[in-house]
């Protein structure tokens, strides 16, 4: 078996949006070899060398020495979040360096587009490296500048940028030691709700499943359901389940998971997850039919009409049903229950992420520029810009008002990330191994009421067993 020994971080190269979870078995293909021309090429010193780069004098209003006459590159993914959030940030560049050239172009075929540009030595100076059609991080990550100079740099406001940002979010862009690519967004994993309708209740969000239980009698009550599902998006379950086991058992059950061990998803943590929502599969707390029907469908049964309580999603919900939600339904977000009182992890634990990779290729014409621009991203003016008008949260603390904007779920997604501190955790094996097509039949199954506990448990645990003893799969140790 082939093993690389590497940190978290490593595993989170995979995009953290919604397609990513849906679409799990494209990220195993994502992460190969796009061929040996990339990898051979020679990597040139770069811009990040010296005391003077790109013919600019380093100085604390400029801190990578970007010549005072330069043209920079800059090629975005235009995918959920568009491309004109970086033409802002340039713009605010461009008000620091009148004389420079900021070129901002979008594209939707990155490694496309863009592959043979690395191949000839002349790549953009700095790249969104998002989408289906990314580049490989295992085929470039040599040939890309360091970002810790970054990170170490004074925002537009004067404040080191380390100092503004999440904790961890270095993580999910380090590969092999070496921090090259700065992921921008953080996505949340929540279970969201109407707080409108709860209130109207009297309903409380559920702090452990037993809570949860009792509150699924109280929906039946009000003739609603506590749950619902579509079968596209069943593992969105898996991925509460997840969270809630990972919350309940600690770095035990994570590392068991990320590094396919024979018995993890029969770790008791895990098993207690399970047999929760089994038990509210079978009291009939689910909307039925969910395997025949189209997740966005399921989701406004959620959404709009309200005949389900609860969703679990991660913060991209609000944005993606924002033309099917029913009027003062004040989107709201609360972190995984827990299975007990006294989980390993807090209750405001949350799994939380940073996505939307940005790197500067070493052999750019101006990686001096390229870091500008993310300077320019990681100012206070950039990133309010960001939340504001993408309703989603940068990585960058402080940004969202109170009213967050006029958006209730935006609130609480910064909410949950200020209450859970140091108490951040993500995990990729699903994606790395490309397993959610095969996690999706066993899910939708389980949530029909056709498998048990022990055969949601069997057949999970085969999936993983079967990626650990295919020799041709290079396998990545997490610690």
């Amino acid at each position: 078996m082939s093993t690389n020994k590497l940190t978290d971080g490593r595993l989170a190269q995979a995009a953290l949006d919604r397609r990513t979870f849906v679409r799990g078995a494209v990220a195993t293909a994502l992460l190969a070899p796009l061929g040996g021309a990339l990898a051979g090429c020679a990597v040139p010193s770069g811009g990040s060398g010296g005391e003077e780069t790109a013919g600019g004098e380093m100085t604390a209003d400029n801190p990578f020495g970007l010549a005072q006459d330069a043209d920079v590159e800059a090629v975005i993914f235009n995918g959920g979040y568009g491309f004109d959030y970086v033409q802002f940030a340039a713009d605010e560049a461009n008000k620091q360096f009148a004389d420079v050239t900021f070129e901002v172009s979008p594209s939707t075929q990155i490694a496309q587009e863009l592959q043979p540009r690395f191949v000839a030595g002349n790549p953009p100076d700095l790249i969104d490296n998002s989408g289906a059609g990314l580049i490989g991080f295992n085929t470039i990550s040599d040939q890309l500048e360091e970002l810790d100079d970054v990170f170490e740099a004074p925002n537009y406001e004067g404040t080191t940028i380390a100092d503004t940002l999440y904790p961890a979010v270095k993580a999910p862009g380090t590969y092999n030691g070496r921090f090259v690519a700065l992921n921008y967004v953080m996505t949340v994993y929540a279970v969201w709700y109407s707080a409108s309708l709860f209130e109207d209740n009297g309903w409380t969000a559920p702090a452990t499943w037993q809570e949860a239980i009792d509150l699924g009698a109280e929906a039946k009550k009000a003739d609603k359901k506590l749950f619902v599902w579509g079968k596209e998006a069943a593992t969105y379950y898996q991925t509460m389940a997840l969270n809630s086991a990972i919350k309940e058992g600690g770095d035990e059950v994570r590392l068991s998971l990320e590094n396919l061990e024979p018995n993890a998803w029969s770790l008791d943590a895990m098993q207690g997850v399970l047999e929760a929502l089994h038990e509210i599969v079978q009291k009939g707390y689910f909307v039925p039919g969910g395997a025949g029907t189209q997740f966005t469908a399921a989701q406004a049964r959620w959404s709009n009409d309200q005949d389900a309580l609860l969703y679990p999603s991660g913060g991209w919900i609000e944005n993606e049903m924002k033309d099917a939600t029913a009027d003062d339904f004040r989107m709201t977000g609360f972190p995984t229950p827990t299975v007990s009182d006294s989980p390993a992890m807090p209750y405001e634990a949350i799994r939380a992420g940073a996505g939307e990779p940005f790197i500067v290729p070493s052999q750019a014409a101006n990686p001096a520029g390229g870091k500008e621009i993310l300077r320019a991203m990681l100012s206070a003016e950039a990133a309010t810009n960001f939340s504001q008008s993408r309703l989603a949260p940068t990585i960058v603390k402080g940004i969202v008002p109170d009213d967050g904007f006029g958006s209730t779920a935006l609130v609480s997604q910064t909410g949950m990330l200020d209450a859970a501190g140091d108490n951040i955790f993500n995990y990729q094996f699903v994606d790395y191994y490309g397993l959610n097509a095969d996690q999706l039949v066993v899910w939708n199954a389980f949530l029909s009421g056709d498998l048990d506990v022990k055969g949601v448990t069997d057949k999970l645990q085969k999936i993983s067993d079967d990626v650990a003893a295919d020799d041709s799969v290079e396998k990545i140790e997490v610690s």
